[in-house]
């Protein structure tokens, strides 16, 4: 699994802190998870259930609310009506920059909230609850010792989970007129509850609410023996191995890639398409190539192009990997290349001196709290990419003709 992290709006206008996991090879379909409250997306259930569902090929975003964890704004001007409409615009986000998800998850009061976001994700296919009340009230308990004081001074200094939140009246006055079980009746996805009996914070009844108030196609899975914030490690596993499994039936399906001949060769063959327009196939893959215009009608990368992009990627592959292996803190890696012609005379460190070289010019972002040592060292592995080694080295380039057909 790899993680990107970055920042979107919310929906008081304030910069909300998410991460983006994603499998190894190219998402199946895309997830957003809401995190229990007063928690974050960092919180020990929501990272292990991304986790496993990266192994079933499901890119899952999670973030934090408003005024939690790594984003922006005040906690205290928040209520659930402001944490639904931070999960549609973590929904829109997706949309935008990558694809919509089409499956929520929710732990706890997220699960709450996703189920009151979904009708607003149209793509929106399946939801999932992890121990969720059936109704957003429900958080009310928790409140119990400082809800006279809320009603009276309009807010309140309350200790959750051993930290201190400002709660204020609005939240008991947004929260008491939500219809949720209404919502629920509605939901038009296919629904899964899962819930531990023995869950002490959100009791189990709750599950029983929303399995009744939902429609089929609807499920039920016990997290038996699991605790409310799935805190031990195959808890959560079991329950994302059990999510992804039943979300699979929902999801878009998964194409089956035609076989393809190991024998490591990359075959390009014209298209017919353009004068210049090239197929090429790497093994399962298949890209176009073109010159571009006027030469040709741009309908894919240049030769030269293709190239950059192998150098990129081989790049930034090796300076992911150094990294890992240290376990530096490198949270993304941005290359840009550009190929030219230059006169050799114009290039002080060059061997060759008469004529014209090839000059690829190479820049390197790096994201993350890297010291200078670290930023440093990654530069000089940059170096050490496959990719740009066969550039420098001596290359033999063998061209035979397959025999003419008979």
């Amino acid at each position: 699994m790899t993680s990107e992290k970055f920042e979107f709006t919310g929906s008081h206008g304030v910069p909300l802190a998410a991460r983006l996991d994603l499998p190894e090879s190219r998402p199946r379909a895309y997830a957003l998870f809401a995190h229990c409250f007063t928690c974050g997306k960092d919180v020990v259930a929501a990272a292990r259930i991304a986790r496993a569902l990266t192994d079933f090929g499901i890119a899952v975003l999670r973030f934090d609310f408003t005024g939690l964890g790594g984003s922006g704004g005040d906690f205290g001007n928040t209520d659930f009506s402001s944490n639904v409409a931070d999960v549609v615009a973590a929904a829109d986000h997706l949309r935008e920059r990558f694809a919509a998800p089409t499956l929520l998850v929710g732990h706890s009061l997220g699960g709450a909230a996703v189920l009151a976001a979904a009708h607003r994700v149209p793509e929106v296919r399946a939801v999932a609850t992890i121990g969720a009340p059936a109704d957003p009230a429900h958080v009310l308990h928790l409140l119990e010792g400082s809800r006279a004081e809320i009603e009276q001074r309009g807010e309140a200094e309350v200790v959750l989970a051993g930290r201190s939140f400002r709660i204020r009246k609005q939240f008991l006055d947004d929260i008491a007129v939500q219809s949720q079980a209404e919502r629920i009746a509605q939901l038009g996805a296919a629904l899964l509850v899962m819930h531990a009996p023995g869950d002490k914070i959100v009791g189990v009844d709750n599950a029983r609410q929303i399995f009744d108030a939902a429609r089929h196609p609807k499920s039920f899975v016990a997290l038996d023996g699991a605790d409310h914030l799935l805190s031990d490690r195959n808890d959560a596993v079991f329950a994302a191995t059990m999510l992804a499994t039943w979300a699979a039936r929902y999801l878009p399906e998964q194409p089956v890639p035609e076989e393809q001949p190991g024998d490591g060769f990359v075959v390009v063959s014209e298209n017919g398409e353009s004068r210049y327009g090239q197929q090429v196939t790497l093994g399962r893959h298949t890209l176009t190539a073109d010159e571009p215009r006027p030469v040709g009608v741009d309908s894919g990368p240049s030769p030269y192009d293709l190239l950059l992009a192998g150098l990129g990627a081989c790049t930034s592959m090796t300076l992911r990997m150094y990294a890992r292996r240290k376990q530096w803190p490198l949270d993304h890696v941005t290359v840009k290349l550009r190929h030219s012609r230059v006169h050799a005379d114009d290039c002080a460190d060059c061997e060759t001196r008469d004529g014209h070289i090839d000059r690829i010019e190479r820049v390197i972002h790096l994201d993350g709290n890297l010291d200078a040592d670290q930023r440093r060292r990654l530069l000089e592995i940059a170096d050490k990419c496959p990719v740009h080694r066969t550039l420098h080295s001596e290359v033999k380039i063998t061209t035979t003709e397959t025999p003419p057909s008979e």
